[in-house]
């Protein structure tokens, strides 16, 4: 597994960003500028980290490309098929959203209508949309499990994927956001198992952090760092490096660049990388 965070640090040229993530000793970083930066600055970016030898992981795109109203909604689309044309252009391993709603006031939000068929519909379309507009030759355009919009589970992963039906589309694993259940939390090396297996061969970067059940009733669980909850990290990091000894695994949400460098210092010790 290779290593990264999801912060940019903080950083004053793209020469410092990447040196600041190779003393942290991680081997793939996220990258830090978007299309409208321009193609002087994302490739000055790009040849910071081919130096520094760190594999550009994840190129965000964070838009509603389902947004209700039909002209955000392609103004957004438009926008990830830019960021999908620059991550290509980087080398960048996925280029990755969540796949939206036009069902309520947060894009990113849990609302019924994101498990109808409409929704499923307009998600599919969505994604060929952009894929087939960016005709990527390298990187991967994927859509990140959520807990509250599809993919929520690994078998609506697969559908997914089987409906998509373009072979430049992968999988984005985050594992913690899909643990929803009893079940699931307790179990979760069994649950990890079954991602790996449904999935293989698709998953092209995870997320990593913790989960832990909170006290309060009814059944609440709380994303945290690394080693705060229960999920089993060793099994994860297995996992992940049988299905790629080059998986990203990137440590995402927290608060500040201090919060991440222990959180590395954490997951290095633990795993032994």
């Amino acid at each position: 597994m290779f290593l990264g965070i999801s912060s940019q640090l903080e950083h004053t040229d793209p020469q410092d960003w990447a040196a600041k993530h190779k003393a942290l000793g991680l081997k793939s970083v996220n990258f830090p500028a978007s299309f409208t930066d321009g193609e002087e600055k994302f490739m000055a970016y790009k040849k910071a980290a081919d130096e520094a030898g760190l594999v550009i992981a994840e190129v965000g795109i964070w838009r509603n490309t389902l947004a209700a109203d039909p002209q955000e909604r392609q103004k957004w689309i438009d926008y990830a098929v830019e960021q999908l044309r620059m991550a290509d252009a980087i080398g960048a391993v996925c280029c990755v959203n969540v796949v939206g709603t036009p069902y309520g006031p947060r894009w990113d939000g849990g609302y019924r209508g994101n498990f109808t068929p409409e929704l499923w519909k307009m998600a599919v379309a969505m994604v060929r949309e952009i894929i087939d507009c960016a005709r990527p030759k390298h990187t991967k355009f994927s859509i990140e499990s959520m807990p509250w919009m599809i993919p929520s589970s690994p078998d609506e992963y697969l559908r997914l994927i089987e409906d998509v039906d373009r072979p430049e589309f992968g999988t984005h694993l985050d594992v913690v956001n899909m643990i929803t259940s009893p079940q699931k939390y307790f179990f979760n090396d069994e649950f990890l198992h079954e991602c790996f297996e449904k999935l293989h061969g698709t998953i092209c970067s995870c997320h990593l952090k913790d989960i832990r059940l909170k006290e309060e009733y009814t059944f609440q669980l709380e994303e945290c760092a690394c080693g705060m909850g229960t999920l089993d990290l060793e099994s994860y990091a297995r996992l992940a490096d049988a299905e790629n000894p080059a998986m990203p695994m990137i440590i995402e949400h927290l608060t500040t660049d201090d919060e991440y460098a222990a959180s590395v210092r954490y997951v290095t010790e633990r795993l032994g990388l």
